[in-house]
């Protein structure tokens, strides 16, 4: 393959095309929720994560499946937990079977704020595929993603 090869430039067009869908939406996103609840669009996405642990076995996420899910490093990740338990949102607790490990619970305050933005969230990711649904390039991008079912954990 060369630089000029049709394949490799539509496939660099692709990626370019979803960049900036994924970009569109998360600007969007990150606007509604700080207007409305104080919250960035990863502080969102932690809330949103860590409330979907339950006491089952195997119910609680490590730091590093935490920041798998939120696509962030796990320092990064640590300086988010932090950011958001010095708000109260949420708590660190030592794993009652291994001491060396901690968790993060999602405080009762941080299940209500989580409740009150998810309509924003929701609401502001219509908005976002809706407009980008008007750009022929991005069109077909809004409706794989309004087809597409990936469960959670993935």
């Amino acid at each position: 393959m060369t630089a000029k090869d049709p394949a490799l430039t539509a496939l660099a067009q692709g990626w370019c095309a979803l960049s900036l869908l994924h970009g569109r939406i998360e600007a969007h996103i990150e606007r509604a929720l700080q207007a409305r609840h104080d919250l960035s669009v990863r502080e969102y996405s932690l809330l949103d994560v860590l409330s979907r642990q339950h006491d089952d076995e195997g119910g609680h996420l490590q730091m590093k499946q935490v920041a798998d899910a939120v696509v962030l490093s796990q320092s990064a990740t640590t300086r988010l937990v932090t950011r958001l338990e010095n708000r109260g949102l949420l708590e660190r607790y030592l794993c009652p079977t291994d001491r060396r490990g901690i968790y993060t619970n999602v405080t009762e305050a941080g299940l209500e704020l989580l409740e009150k933005a998810r309509p924003t969230n929701d609401t502001a990711l219509r908005e976002a595929l809706d407009q980008a649904a008007a750009n022929p390039e991005l069109a077909p991008l809004v409706r794989a993603v309004e087809i597409l079912k990936v469960p959670v954990s993935a």
